[in-house]
């Protein structure tokens, strides 16, 4: 599989965008911008293998891409929290 830098360059916007809302809403103080890329691509991963199990479809573009992969990231990060006994990042 190849991938363009053009591309790279998007995956890592929405991981930033994506990790950077998933850190205001879940009312952390984020990981820094490498955690939050990290966790925003992390969290597209298991939004794209949670919803579509689910039969959840949000369309296509990229703000379709960087709300998906928020809800992802943030149900990352809720589980982060449960795993880490409810403690402030």
């Amino acid at each position: 599989m190849y991938i363009s830098n053009e591309g790279l360059l998007v995956i890592l916007f929405v991981g930033l965008v994506a990790g950077w809302l998933a850190g205001k809403i879940v009312r952390g103080a984020g990981f820094g911008i490498i955690g939050d890329i990290v966790i925003g691509i992390a969290g597209a991963l298991v939004a794209s293998l949670l919803f579509p199990k689910l039969g959840i479809r949000l369309g296509t573009g990229l703000v379709s891409e960087i709300i998906y992969s928020a809800i992802g990231a943030i149900i990352l990060l809720l589980v982060v929290r449960l795993v880490r006994g409810g403690r402030r990042f």
